[in-house]
């Protein structure tokens, strides 16, 4: 009886979290107009695929696409096709919005994410391409939330001060979690493209995608642009770093 009450506890303490809310960007500070940034995908010492982010800036919104794509020997053991969409205010940062196709090995699933703040509600329709099935998925909100591929690079909108940490409430998994960037230390970087002096943040969460990836790392240039030079999740079953290996403004 008592295991069978847990889940329902820790869903209850869950939901006694408080949600942050998304601290402003930065005064001054403008998301790129266009942007691509191409990174190369390590997994432990070998080559495993690439990772293209495209951000570009249309009106008030600032949208964001992202391909994941495995290469060589990796192919044969577990091929990865992923598109992700987001797009999120350029002067607030609240998400409106985020899709993903995936195709990971034998399961291909589509989803579309869609935040309405009028009615504070998130609202997903999935897809599962090889069953033919469909689910529709509805959550209540607070008046701001930020998507997880976002969550990537609305920090370059904050002062990235070490020592001094700030909380966004991101959506992940039907559920806002509150996520802590926190700013370890400036640390040298040396990627294909060239060596950065950056600021490496690590988010935490107690619940989600951050705290199920295990360590997460992202290390931004310590200066006002804050781009994301290099990531790296620490699993289980292995170490994942991302490299930049082009930047361009187009």
């Amino acid at each position: 009886m008592q295991q069978a009450q847990a889940p329902a506890q820790a869903a209850q303490n869950q939901a006694r979290q408080p949600v942050p809310s998304l601290p402003q960007p930065r005064a001054g500070y403008s998301f790129p107009a266009r942007q691509t940034l191409t990174y190369q995908v390590d997994w432990r010492v070998f080559p495993a695929g690439t990772v293209v982010m495209h951000l570009e800036g249309q009106g008030n919104e600032e949208h964001v696409t992202s391909t994941a794509d495995t290469l060589g020997a990796i192919n044969l053991i577990f091929r990865v096709v992923d598109r992700f969409q987001s797009s999120f205010d350029r002067q607030t940062g609240c998400s409106s919005g985020f899709s993903k196709q995936l195709q990971e090995g034998r399961r291909q699933v589509n989803s579309d994410l869609k935040f309405d703040y009028q009615q504070h509600k998130m609202i997903q329709n999935e897809r599962n391409v090889v069953r033919g099935t469909s689910r529709h998925q509805e959550a209540s909100i607070p008046s701001c939330v930020i998507d997880l591929l976002s969550a990537i690079f609305y920090p370059s909108s904050q002062a990235l001060t070490v020592g001094q940490n700030f909380q966004v409430p991101v959506a992940d998994g039907m559920r806002t979690i509150p996520v802590t960037m926190k700013m370890e230390g400036r640390e040298q970087v040396h990627t294909p493209l060239g060596t950065y002096q950056t600021i490496r943040v690590q988010p935490t969460a107690d619940a989600g995608v951050v705290k199920n990836r295990g360590n997460i790392w992202i290390w931004y240039t310590d200066d006002d642009r804050h781009i994301p030079v290099q990531m790296r999740a620490r699993l289980f079953w292995g170490t994942i770093t991302f490299q930049l290996t082009a930047l361009e403004d187009k």
